[in-house]
């Protein structure tokens, strides 16, 4: 397969041990200390959920899907996602949601994907999810075919695009009255911020150890 050497080399990458925070896309005071957990906090009973970070070739580069989440979904409206949700006690845990979600969301045949691996699991206080991030490929490129009740639209975003530094910026938010410093890939006309942001910015890192530039 064409894209046996790139797959080995994002299996490899996620069997290490994730990066730091300082490498990661993350809500930060001005200080630069991280404001977000990573685990729920005591006492807290998150749900389990889990997301689907898709590669598929496109010509001679890896694209991954992202959608732009439906003002009818409960929480994160209008934000750039992947697919993704609550583990069911139907799932075979958290590749079948993932894989079962990417189905629902964006109409990927589960049967296709190779799962390569995960990304390190974190609390979204927001929504109170554990989300695990699912990294898979899809051996073509296909058109996303997506749900309008989850979700408003989907767009590619090249893996090089991911790689370039100019593509991440930050800005200064306030948020229930505290400022605070936030990351954010600038992705077709879109900040992509948050979860989303973190878990992509953790897999950008994992590849650039392997040495892919």
């Amino acid at each position: 397969m064409k894209w046996d050497r790139q797959v080995e080399t994002i299996r490899r990458a996620l069997a290490t041990p994730p990066p730091p925070s300082s490498e990661l896309l993350v809500l930060r005071r001005l200080d630069g200390t991280p404001l977000r957990p990573f685990h729920p906090p005591p006492g807290v009973t998150p749900r389990a959920s889990a997301a689907l970070l898709l590669l598929f070739p496109q010509e001679d580069t890896l694209y991954i899907p992202l959608t732009v989440r439906s003002s009818r979904v409960t929480a994160h409206r209008g934000e750039v996602s992947l697919p993704g949700g609550g583990i069911d006690p139907t799932d075979s845990g958290a590749i079948g949601a993932a894989l079962r979600e990417a189905q629902e969301e964006i109409g990927i045949d589960p049967g296709q994907v190779t799962v390569l691996g995960q990304l390190m699991t974190f609390y979204i206080p927001p929504s109170n999810n554990y989300l695990t991030p699912i990294v898979g490929f899809y051996p073509a490129a296909f058109e996303p075919v997506h749900d309008p009740e989850e979700v408003d639209s989907v767009f590619t975003v090249a893996l090089p695009t991911l790689l370039d530094t100019a593509t991440v910026r930050e800005e200064i938010w306030e948020r229930n009255g505290i400022p605070m410093r936030v990351p954010f890939f600038a992705l077709n006309g879109y900040k992509v911020w948050g979860a989303t942001a973190l878990l992509l910015s953790e897999f950008i890192a994992r590849l650039r150890r392997e040495g892919w530039h």
